[in-house]
């Protein structure tokens, strides 16, 4: 096998687990009812952390919380899987990689 080729290959597999690495620093933002519930979730899909407007919280309503805080973080879920192919498709130069994401 060609000596260019296989370090071309190596180069890929550094870069690629570079960036895997990166996603756990990236972040993706999302709210649900106007913003009474906001969410974070960093690249690898692990959340962050979720805020909860006073406003959002009823005794008398919990399904409505439930609810936002469930569409919340379904959308930051999705943000952040949108943001980690994007990261990982740059550190491979456009390549659609099968199984890296």
């Amino acid at each position: 096998m060609n000596k260019n080729l296989i370090r071309q290959a190596q180069q890929l597999q550094a870069r690629i687990q570079k960036a895997q690495e990166e996603l756990g620093t990236l972040t993706a933002e999302a709210s649900a009812g106007g913003g009474m519930v906001t969410v974070v979730v960093t690249g690898d899909q692990r959340v962050k952390s979720i805020k909860i407007a006073k406003d959002a919280v009823s005794p008398d309503d919990v399904e409505a919380l439930e609810d936002l805080v469930l569409a919340a973080v379904s959308e930051g879920l999705e943000k952040s899987r949108q943001l980690a192919a994007a990261h990982l498709q740059k550190a491979t130069g456009g390549m659609n990689i099968p199984g890296l994401m």
